[in-house]
């Protein structure tokens, strides 16, 4: 009985480390990589250009009561800023619409931006596409040609984009630089919202397969990281009982032919 235990639990560990051993591997590469990289350099903070944007109090601007006459009465607004628009200022406008307020005590997640022209109250459109890379440059810390622009009214193209969590429509734009970084401008927004360049991809490659969570990359709840984690714990476990089932049997291997030792006769 002993030696089926001692079996059974063998193989246990065997089987057990084959299939969390290269998750566990994972998981330690992805944990040095995390903490040995500088938080700001992921973000891309470090190719932000620091500039502070000032207005001048005697610069003639409508009241934002203005602005907001053209919101209808049953929307909500939830924040009035003044922003830095290639120079010029606009009125950053964040409200629910009359749609989302009828619905559920869900509904105030849904918000939208609106952008008003500062020195006259009128409503403008989104970001242009030329407005957008203009936006970019100016924000990046380097002088660098534009490779690619895209335009994004999903984050979820082809299954996964980098630029998740982030305000739509959004222009990509793509830096030709070493580190390849691409400078998201929300559209509606009139900012700069995201960086991203090699080093925040390696980091999220490494972030998904930590939490094995190959779609979303930020699910810890999924069922895959729960069994192998459950898994890693019963292969530690099995490995721990394999140990003190080995001691024992070693032990009585080496004080049975003690034991058997006859007196030699000269």
């Amino acid at each position: 009985m002993k030696r089926k235990t001692h079996l059974r639990i063998r193989k246990t560990h065997r089987y057990l480390g084959l299939v969390t051993g290269i998750q566990f591997v994972m998981w330690t590469i992805g944990g040095i990589y995390f903490s040995f990289s500088d938080i700001d350099e992921i973000h891309g903070d470090y190719q932000r250009k620091q500039h502070s944007t000032t207005f001048s109090p005697g610069m003639e601007l409508v009241s934002p009561a203005e602005v907001l006459k053209y919101f209808s009465a049953g929307s909500a607004i939830t924040s009035v800023k003044l922003i830095d628009i290639l120079g010029e200022p606009h009125y950053q406008i964040s409200y629910h619409p009359d749609s989302t307020l009828h619905e559920s005590s869900h509904a105030h997640t849904t918000t939208l931006t609106q952008l008003a022209v500062a020195a006259t109250g009128e409503l403008r459109p989104p970001l242009t596409e030329q407005e957008s890379v203009q936006i970019a440059r100016n924000s990046f810390i380097d002088e660098a040609h534009v490779t690619k622009v895209e335009y994004l009214t999903n984050e979820n193209i082809n299954g996964h984009h980098e630029y998740r969590s982030g305000a739509l429509p959004a222009w990509a734009v793509t830096m030709e630089h070493p580190t390849q970084t691409t400078v998201y401008v929300a559209a509606e927004q009139g900012v700069v919202t995201r960086f991203r360049n090699n080093k925040w991809r390696v980091f999220d490659f490494l972030w998904m397969l930590h939490t094995m969570d190959y779609q979303g990359r930020d699910n810890f709840g999924n069922l895959l990281l729960r069994v192998f984690s459950i898994a890693g714990i019963v292969n530690i476990l099995s490995g721990f009982a394999l140990y003190f089932v080995s001691s024992g049997s070693r032990r009585k291997n080496t004080a049975r032919p003690q034991d058997r030792r006859r007196p030699v006769i000269s």
